[in-house]
């Protein structure tokens, strides 16, 4: 959480010693960032989004076209970011928001590609 939006974080904390609203915040926000699992195997990459109700996307590495990572500077400083698989369409297959390490996750389906 502290990695993706660093300022947010810092005015969670500082709602809770104003208000106690903070921790209801970062509860919520803690919760979200447990959505997702992102698995990566020699042949195929697993994503499972979801806490009660889950979505489960399997894609064959080799229909990977695309990975796209991208970060703002307060991202790449703090190494989070966005990353999206794209297969065959326009709109990526899995896009997941605040993932620590996307260029090294890119790197891995890269290396496992080819």
């Amino acid at each position: 959480m502290w990695r993706n939006r660093p300022f947010l974080f810092i005015f969670c904390v500082c709602l809770i010693a104003a208000f106690g609203l903070g921790v209801l915040l970062l509860l919520g926000w803690y919760i979200m960032t447990r959505m997702d699992e992102l698995q990566i195997s020699s042949d195929k990459i697993l994503w499972e989004h979801g806490i009660l109700s889950k979505t489960y996307v399997e894609l064959d590495i080799d229909e990977v076209r695309t990975v796209r990572v991208h970060q703002n500077l307060i991202q790449r400083i703090f190494r989070s970011g966005l990353l999206q698989v794209y297969t065959a369409g326009d709109q990526p297959e899995i896009a997941i928001k605040g993932l620590p390490y996307p260029t090294r996750i890119r790197e891995i389906v890269d290396e496992h590609k080819t």
